[in-house]
């Protein structure tokens, strides 16, 4: 069994996750919301590291380390290459004003906890009371998606729900196998490249990235 010390640590990178998406739903501006999607990353790979120590599950510390190389390091340049790159605004326009989305957020959350709370107690695993901040991160990233009408936002409010599964995943079951995880590091990767070339030709084709308006466009 670990010590209380780790698992205090475990639970402390926990909510720190769950505060970012919160984050996320709260600023307005696309450069910290990819600040903030580093701070995921940093936060997930500690977070699984940390698992990975104390439970002894050498592959988990694999895991960290790819997750800090493509979270924390080639996602985000290639991002902000991105926005230089389409030259985009900083603002971010949302579909709901900021009090509403945190109320329905903090309700997110409460469903989130009682339905992860039968599964916290089958798992097995060492940090199995985290399951619930996995799902409020999976379906507050969802929201972000929902609440967000420029394309690069919901891209990186998809890329915050797959470090919820992520997440999820490590503290439920130590995570997946070696070879699943490194198929969904380079599909995330393809993943963002593709979204790059697609948004680059929206721009060309529309010189707008707002999904919103581009469908008032494609209906008339």
């Amino acid at each position: 069994m670990p010590h209380p010390l780790e698992q205090s640590l475990i639970a402390l990178l926990g909510g720190l996750l769950l505060l970012t998406v919160f984050a996320m739903l709260s600023i307005r501006r696309i450069f910290s919301m990819i600040r903030i999607f580093v701070l995921q990353g940093l936060i997930l790979s500690a977070s699984t590291f940390i698992v990975g120590l104390v439970s002894g599950e050498k592959h988990l510390l694999f895991q960290a380390f790819i997750t800090f190389i493509l979270k924390v390091v080639v996602l985000p340049v290639l991002l902000f290459r991105l926005i230089h790159r389409l030259r985009l605004r900083g603002d971010v326009e949302v579909v709901l004003n900021v009090p509403v989305t945190m109320v329905t957020g903090i309700f997110v959350v409460i469903f989130s906890y009682a339905v992860a709370s039968p599964l916290s107690q089958m798992a097995m695993t060492i940090s199995r009371g985290l399951i619930g901040v996995g799902l409020a991160t999976v379906l507050l990233s969802f929201l972000v998606i929902l609440t967000r009408r420029k394309a690069v936002t919901q891209v990186l409010g998809l890329l915050s729900l797959e470090n919820g599964l992520l997440f999820s995943a490590t503290n439920a079951t130590y995570g997946m196998p070696m070879i699943v995880e490194l198929g969904v590091a380079l599909d995330v990767l393809v993943g963002t490249l593709l979204f790059g070339v697609f948004f680059f030709q929206i721009r060309e084709s529309f010189e707008k990235l707002d999904l919103e308006r581009l469908e008032r466009t494609w209906e008339d």
